[in-house]
């Protein structure tokens, strides 16, 4: 007997769109239609269904309380949205939508974003399983072979799962600790949402709203209570990313919260209970933190429970070119672009790179390297040259650049960034990751190149 077919609900006015949805989708799923917000929520609320596709404005409720009653029924959620509403598709997201489609929609994008979303879905099933579904579950989700350096992260992983312990996952920026912190929340039988907060993108003001929430009125601007992260998280995983960026007093309120699971929102008096697991990350030592009095002792002891130190991509080649293969077909298929093969030498190369920045690092230079090709094959050609980026970087750091170059190399570079740049629509740090280099180089660039010629 084959395996169920993923149910998906269609929430949208335009019958158009809502047709010709339903019909390519009805190739490989359940497919269910609703012609508004009211009449989807009812059907989410009386219906099982594993992804909801929602328009954001709708006649009687809009995509907003559509999302809302999709995550009581912890099911994923894709928002439709046109162009003139990107700003509240982000904030959907922002609120736990899986991700936004614009529209007009292009079918083959959609396909890509479904199936990303629907990748939790196979994970959620029994370890065993998990390791049979290696051409769809992400890289960590299948099992590595006895003897490589992931195998006990792995095991340790599914083990601790079930149970309710709080797990501190370390190691090298890169290394795939919020995928492995994924894998222990849909393997953990628990029903609630996995919320993720990166603890050092935010202020320690900001980052007690997040967490904490705040009541209406409890300073300006508030004008109404928010749910914070704490309560969002109940019944499921808290992933705290970054988490020895926090400062000393969030340090004491996270403590006394992880001691009796409540809280009050900010300018409250009220105590929330939830009932969440917690699962903190960071790539600093934390122990050392402690000797040096940066971090609390006794928040370590809480956090490292059970303590996952991820080993360095260096240290884990054998799983290159698997990955290799897999960043090529994900960036071939966003990209809308024939799948390139890699060459012998290529792979070698790869292989052998040190890669410093890990995953993240691999995962940019192959993004890179697929939207930048010209031909069907990757060659040792197409690969950054790791020697001169080290090079430059050393003379970043000492400040010993030279302006000896070739015209003819400089502006070459400059084509080269200013076409990324333009393709980046003018973010400079995505151009940055594209092309492997520092954000500081590429506004060197720009600050060289728009100097007026003496």
């Amino acid at each position: 007997m084959g395996s169920p077919r993923f149910r998906i609900l269609i929430a949208d006015d335009e019958i158009n769109t809502r047709e010709v949805l339903a019909q390519f989708l009805r190739r490989r799923y359940e497919v269910t239609t609703a012609a508004d917000g009211t009449e989807a929520i009812g059907k989410i609320q009386t219906g099982d269904f594993d992804l909801v596709l929602t328009d954001l404005r709708m006649p009687g409720a809009d995509g907003m309380e559509v999302l809302q009653a999709a995550q009581a029924r912890c099911a994923k959620c894709i928002v439709l949205t046109a162009y003139g509403s990107i700003v509240d598709a982000v904030k959907a997201v922002k609120l736990g939508a899986f991700d936004f489609v614009s529209k007009p929609i292009k079918l083959d994008q959609l396909e890509t974003v479904i199936n990303a979303a629907l990748k939790t879905k196979n994970a959620a099933v029994s370890p065993s399983e998990s390791a049979k579904m290696a051409d769809t579950a992400d890289f960590v989700m299948n099992v590595p072979p006895p003897g490589d350096p992931m195998r006990q992260v792995y095991d340790t992983a599914i083990a601790v799962a079930p149970s309710r312990a709080t797990v501190l996952l370390t190691g090298e920026s890169g290394t795939g600790k919020e995928v492995i912190a994924h894998l222990i929340h849909d393997h953990s039988r628990r029903q609630g949402k996995f919320v993720p907060v990166h603890c050092a993108a935010l202020t320690a003001t900001i980052l007690e709203s997040e967490l904490f929430g705040y009541e209406k009125g409890a300073f300006t601007g508030a004008q109404e209570r928010r749910t914070g992260k704490f309560e969002a998280a109940d019944g499921g995983t808290l992933f705290l990313d970054e988490i020895g960026e926090i400062d000393a007093a969030t340090q004491v309120k996270l403590l006394r919260v992880l001691e009796t699971r409540s809280f009050e929102r900010v300018g409250g008096i009220e105590a929330v209970h939830s009932d969440f697991r917690l699962v903190a990350a960071t790539n600093r030592n934390l122990r050392k933190m402690v000797q040096q009095g940066k971090f609390r002792e006794d928040l370590y002891y809480r956090l490292a429970v059970v303590n996952l130190d991820l080993p360095p991509l260096r240290e884990r080649t054998d799983e290159i070119p698997a990955l290799v293969n897999r960043f090529i077909s994900e960036f071939a298929a966003e990209n809308q672009r024939p799948v390139p093969k890699v060459s012998p030498e290529a792979m070698q190369k790869l292989v052998e790179y040190s890669w410093p920045g890990n995953i993240r690092e691999l995962r940019n230079c192959i993004e890179s390297v697929v939207v930048l090709l010209t031909g069907d094959t990757i060659t040792a050609k197409n690969l950054p040259d790791w020697s001169e980026t080290a090079s430059s970087i050393a003379e970043e750091s000492s400040g010993t650049k030279t302006d000896s170059e070739p015209p003819a190399i400089r502006d070459a570079e400059w084509e080269l960034i200013a076409s990324t740049l333009d393709r980046c629509n003018g973010n400079r740090t995505r151009a940055a990751q594209l092309l492997g280099i520092s954000r500081r180089t590429i506004q060197r660039r720009i600050a060289e190149h728009e100097k007026p010629s003496e």
